[in-house]
């Protein structure tokens, strides 16, 4: 059996590949990547390498040959973009005839309010289309999402945000991967939607989730979105990124992300890593 992942050398791609290799035997995975310069070292490890470029269809017809499960990790960028980028990696497992396909996913997509959501949404719909078993995984958060903003406390910053009382199912890149690990090699899963979050937290918990790790007090200041855009400005984000984060702390603030499951431990035998301990491991990542 072949198992191939999109966007490998990606970070949470680079640590789903980690996993399997410790799952599987290295002939049983390829990996599709736009760049073949940065999988060198996969390579290297007997890994079998493949170009491909989700807005070039034709590379994918190559990148997937021969493949039974594939799993498509999520593209960034607007959403027309990654839905047509998506479409083409959908429409060419088809062809290839692979059959079971894994799908990294935002939690709740089909109902979901959230601005990432129609991507997702539009996704899903494209791969129950073609009549290929599937499995979503629907991710919450990732921890590593807010090194940033953790990187500002540890200046001396505090906690800016205006989501409200919002709650988040953070969880590390790390435990996502796991999930996908072992939904792309078990059995089983043909069919199936793991809405996948770790213990929703307000951003006052999570502060003082944070504030416990750093054995210091970190202050929350909740503002509106006028004024978060404003500091996000005076502390030189990118203007192009600021109506990005902008909408995500809309969407918190509305509740998209409260998606409550035990299905970490459905398909990982455990919870999510608990946040002080994710907290801790980013942490000393940054030192």
């Amino acid at each position: 059996m072949k198992m191939l992942v999109t966007g490998a050398t990606g970070k949470l791609g680079s640590k789903i590949v980690e996993t399997l290799l410790k799952k599987i035997p290295v002939n049983q995975l390829a990996v599709s990547v736009r760049n073949l310069e940065k999988a060198e070292g996969l390579r290297a490890r007997g890994v079998d390498v493949r170009q491909g470029d989700f807005d070039h269809p034709e590379t994918l017809d190559a990148a997937f040959a021969g493949i039974d499960r594939l799993l498509i990790i999520s593209t960034d960028g607007d959403t027309e973009t990654r839905i047509r980028q998506h479409s083409n990696a959908v429409a060419a497992a088809e062809r290839a005839g692979v059959k079971f396909i894994v799908y990294t996913s935002v939690v709740n997509a089909k109902e979901s309010k959230n601005f990432l959501a129609p991507t997702h949404k539009a996704t899903e719909e494209a791969i129950i289309k073609t009549g290929i078993p599937y499995s979503f995984l629907r991710n919450n958060w990732y921890l590593e999402n807010e090194i940033s903003s953790i990187q500002g406390v540890l200046a001396g910053a505090p906690w800016v945000t205006s989501a409200g009382n919002g709650k988040v199912g953070w969880a590390l890149q790390q435990d996502y991967a796991e999930a996908a690990a072992a939904v792309l090699t078990g059995y089983g899963h043909e069919n199936t939607i793991y809405e996948l979050s770790g213990q929703l937290l307000t951003q006052e918990e999570f502060v003082s989730a944070l504030s416990n790790v750093l054995d210091k007090e970190v202050p929350v200041q909740q503002v509106d979105d006028n004024t978060y855009a404003d500091i996000m400005e005076s502390i030189a984000v990118p203007d192009f990124l600021i109506p990005f984060l902008i909408d995500i702390q809309k969407g918190i603030r509305g509740g998209t992300l409260e998606v409550e499951s035990n299905d970490f431990e459905k398909l990982l035998g455990r919870s999510a890593t608990p946040i002080s301990e994710g907290l801790t491991q980013i942490i000393k990542g940054l030192s």
